[in-house]
């Protein structure tokens, strides 16, 4: 049986640990021990990339925003899925070390494509300073970063006040989860969104796997804009 091998380790503002492991060639990022990005969330990851961007591939300088870096599996799918050069695809990371855990041990490195910006904030203020320049905003909720107030980022409604301002019109505000979160389409809806639940497969091979939801929820009416 293959060990489980400790790569990186860094304590977190507030004395959580955060660590990356690998084990038998896959990776797993946890949190005080607990899983937080790995192969569980991968099959979500993929969908945010191959479903809610799927508007926006005639569009020439498509800007997406993603909630936390994980291990870089969202990024990789966007980049997949939206190939123009002039893309921009900024990735919200609050813990410095990740980038640089991700691109010493993924292979190959989501990091190394140009179109990939980081920024070092998932805050609301943070988001609120690209107001109407956004086409996607994506989101695991199990992977992404706590909100200012300590809870899930998507429960937050100034948040949501705040992802639905940095929208273009017809932009996009994709979620995923490992699990039912109740309530969040009414929490959509509040914000002034349009929403729309579809499942996925948590594994594409599973005789029997599970389904998770995946919110797209629309500022307006997408018109598609090809620049």
């Amino acid at each position: 049986m293959k060990p489980r091998v400790l790569l990186e380790q860094t304590t977190l503002p507030g004395g959580r640990t955060l660590a990356l492991h690998e084990h038998d060639g896959r990776h797993q990022l946890t949190l005080d021990g607990e899983p937080l990005a790995g192969p569980q969330t991968r099959a979500g990851e993929a969908a945010l990339g191959e479903l809610a961007l799927s508007p926006f591939r005639p569009v020439r300088q498509p800007m997406i925003w993603m909630a936390g870096l994980g291990l870089g599996a969202t990024v990789a799918a966007v980049c997949a899925a939206l190939p123009q050069k002039k893309g921009v695809y900024l990735v919200a990371e609050p813990v410095k070390e990740l980038p640089q855990w991700v691109s010493r041990h993924i292979d190959p490195d989501p990091l190394g494509d140009p179109r990939v910006v980081l920024e070092d904030s998932v805050s609301a203020s943070a988001l609120a300073r690209h107001e109407g320049e956004i086409h996607a905003v994506l989101v695991h909720a199990d992977t992404a970063p706590a909100s200012e107030n300590g809870g899930l980022l998507v429960r937050d409604p100034r948040w949501l006040a705040a992802a639905h301002d940095a929208l273009r019109d017809g932009g996009l505000l994709a979620i995923t989860a490992l699990k039912p979160l109740p309530k969040l389409d009414s929490m959509l809806a509040r914000a002034g969104f349009e929403v729309a639940r579809h499942e996925i497969d948590s594994s594409p091979h599973a005789r029997r796997p599970r389904r998770l939801p995946l919110w797209i929820a629309c500022k307006g009416k997408f018109i598609s804009q090809h620049r």
